[in-house]
């Protein structure tokens, strides 16, 4: 039996779920440099099925980074359940491993700066380095979203 030939997807945004849309784009703007493309602030019936309590979506950009950051007006600032199946992390890559530190370094600074409301506190791990020199370090945003920063060498993995 032949396999049938399925035509390759790319990723185009994430879509990233907020109480407070402009701390978000605050935080995002300084801390992976993107810029807004677009709001909407009226939706389709899919979509205001999908996410009730939706209020605004804006697009946010930086190089091939792409996110929909989704006000909603409900709010339940609390972690969800950990065994829960759900998208574990974001992972962006860097170039350099001087990168991944700068990047690490920023985001202690914006915390500590008292500009954002973030909804967990938690300060960014360590960097580690596997087996293969991979290097990453996890980070959360404003919302207690995962985000992964690594630089892999010479590789395309």
């Amino acid at each position: 039996m032949t396999t049938p030939t399925v035509p390759t997807a790319h990723l185009h945004h994430v879509g990233v779920q907020t109480f407070d849309l402009d701390n978000s784009l605050a935080w995002y703007r300084d801390f992976l440099g993107c810029r807004p493309t677009w709001t909407a602030e009226t939706f389709s019936e899919l979509t205001l099925s999908r996410l009730p309590g939706v209020s605004r979506i804006t697009e946010i950009v930086a190089g091939a980074v792409r996110l929909h950051l989704i006000e909603r007006t409900t709010r339940v600032r609390e972690r969800g359940p950990e065994d829960r199946v759900q998208f574990q992390h974001v992972c962006l890559a860097v170039d350099t491993p001087e990168e991944l530190v700068r990047r690490r370094e920023l985001w202690q600074e914006l915390y500590a700066s008292g500009r954002y409301d973030f909804l967990l506190p938690d300060p960014p791990s360590g960097i580690v380095t596997d087996a293969e020199g991979v290097r990453s370090f996890y980070c959360l945003d404003v919302n207690g979203l995962e985000i992964e920063f690594t630089y892999v060498p010479g590789s395309t993995r």
